[in-house]
C-alpha cells in the first residue's frame, strides 16, 4: 500500500493499538484540542525517515480496541500493521506536543465553546512565563522551532497580551517562533513586532454559517481578516489555517475555502475531524475522502506557489495529523 493511502487509512481510524516494548517514552499528551484529555498519541515514520529532513510521519491516537496495530521491536524500532500490509519504520519522541519542536499551549482552558472541543470542560490551566521558558530549555538541544498556541482563559484580548510576554521571554533561544491564537485586530501586527516567524490563524470551518454554528461567539470574518492581514507581514506562504474536515461542509465548500484562502498567500491545512465534544457521535472523514481533497489541495497550493515543505513550525512542519501536499506525495 502506498504512503499516502496507507496515511488516509490510519487517519480515517485515527488511532492504533500500541503492542511489544514499553514505549512511554514515545507517548505524547495533548492538553488543548480535540485531542485533550485523551489517552495519549504516538508519531511513526515509515524506515526511519525524518520528516523535518522532508521525510514522512503520522500521528494517531492510542486505542486498544483500534484494528490497526504498531508493535514496537524495541529502541523506537517498530512495526505498522494496517490491512494487512506491514510497514517497517520508526516511532518518534515528541519533544513537547510533537517531534523536532516545542509546541506548548499556553491556557488549557477556554471561555468559548467550539462544539467539537472538549478543553472547557477539562481542568486546564495556565502556564507560567518561567514555566515555559524552562520546558523549551529542557528540549532546546533536539527541537528546531517553537510553537505556542492557546485558548481564551479570561478575554481575546487579555490572552493576546499573555502571549506576548511568553513570546518575548523565548526569542533569547534563537529559533523560529509560531504562533496559533485566537486573533484580535492588531494581533499580526504585534506578534510581527516581536520577531515572530509564522502564524496560524483558523477559520476552522468551511463556511460563515458553518463557523457561526460551531463557534457561537467568535468572528469567522474577523479571523479572515487577520489572515489577510498577517500575509503582509510574514509573506506568502508563512501564514496558515487550520480548515477542519467533517463539520457538515461539501467538497465544493472546501475547494471554494482553499482557494480563497491560497488566493492570497495562506496555506489551508485540512485537519480530519476528531469527534469529541458535541461532536462525539459524528464519524471520522473516510479515507477515500481525504484522498480527494489530497489531490485539490495539492493543485490548488501549487498554482498559488506555496509550498508546506518550507513550513519552520506548528502543524505543518509536523504533518502529523494531515494529509500535506509535497511532504506526503
Amino acid at each position: 500500500m502506498e504512503w499516502i493511502r496507507l496515511k488516509a487509512r490510519v487517519l480515517e481510524t485515527g488511532s492504533v493499538r500500541l503492542s511489544g516494548e514499553p514505549s512511554d517514552e514515545y507517548v505524547s499528551r495533548s492538553a488543548a484540542g480535540p485531542s485533550a484529555g485523551t489517552p495519549g498519541s504516538l508519531f511513526f515514520s515509515p524506515g526511519g525517515s525524518r520528516p523535518s529532513g522532508g521525510g514522512r510521519r503520522l500521528r494517531a491516537g492510542i486505542d486498544d480496541d483500534s484494528p490497526i496495530e504498531i508493535v514496537h521491536r524495541g529502541g523506537g524500532a517498530a512495526d505498522l500493521l494496517v490491512d494487512g500490509e506491514v510497514v517497517a519504520g520508526r516511532l518518534e519522541p515528541a519533544a513537547l506536543h510533537c517531534p523536532r519542536q516545542a509546541y506548548i499551549t499556553v491556557s488549557g482552558t477556554c471561555i468559548f465553546r467550539c462544539r467539537y472541543c472538549p478543553v472547557p470542560d477539562l481542568p486546564g490551566r495556565r502556564k507560567g512565563v518561567d514555566e515555559i521558558v524552562r520546558m523549551v530549555e529542557s528540549v532546546a538541544d533536539r527541537v528546531d522551532g517553537i510553537s505556542i498556541t492557546s485558548g481564551v482563559a479570561s478575554s481575546i484580548k487579555e490572552e493576546e497580551a499573555y502571549v506576548l510576554e511568553v513570546v518575548s521571554a523565548l526569542r533569547s533561544f534563537g529559533l523560529p517562533i509560531g504562533v496559533s491564537i485566537y486573533p484580535g485586530p492588531e494581533t499580526p501586527a504585534r506578534l510581527h513586532a516581536l520577531g515572530v516567524a509564522e502564524v496560524k490563524f483558523n477559520i476552522e470551518a468551511a463556511t460563515p454559517e458553518l463557523f457561526r454554528k460551531m463557534c457561537p461567539g467568535l468572528s469567522w470574518e474577523g479571523i479572515r481578516e487577520s489572515l489577510s492581514a498577517s500575509v503582509a507581514l510574514f509573506g506568502r506562504g508563512r501564514v496558515y489555517s487550520n480548515v477542519i474536515v467533517g463539520l457538515g461542509e461539501t467538497d465544493d465548500d472546501l475547494e471554494r475555502v482553499m482557494e480563497d484562502l491560497a488566493a492570497i498567500g495562506v496555506i489551508p491545512v485540512l485537519r480530519p475531524l476528531t469527534p469529541a465534544a458535541a461532536l462525539a457521535d459524528r464519524p471520522r472523514p473516510a479515507a477515500e475522502r481525504l484522498l480527494a481533497l489530497f489531490e485539490i489541495q495539492g493543485r490548488i497550493l501549487h498554482r498559488a506557489g506555496l509550498d508546506p515543505c518550507r513550513a519552520l513550525t506548528m502543524c505543518a512542519a509536523c504533518t502529523g495529523c494531515d494529509l500535506t501536499p509535497g511532504r506526503d506525495g
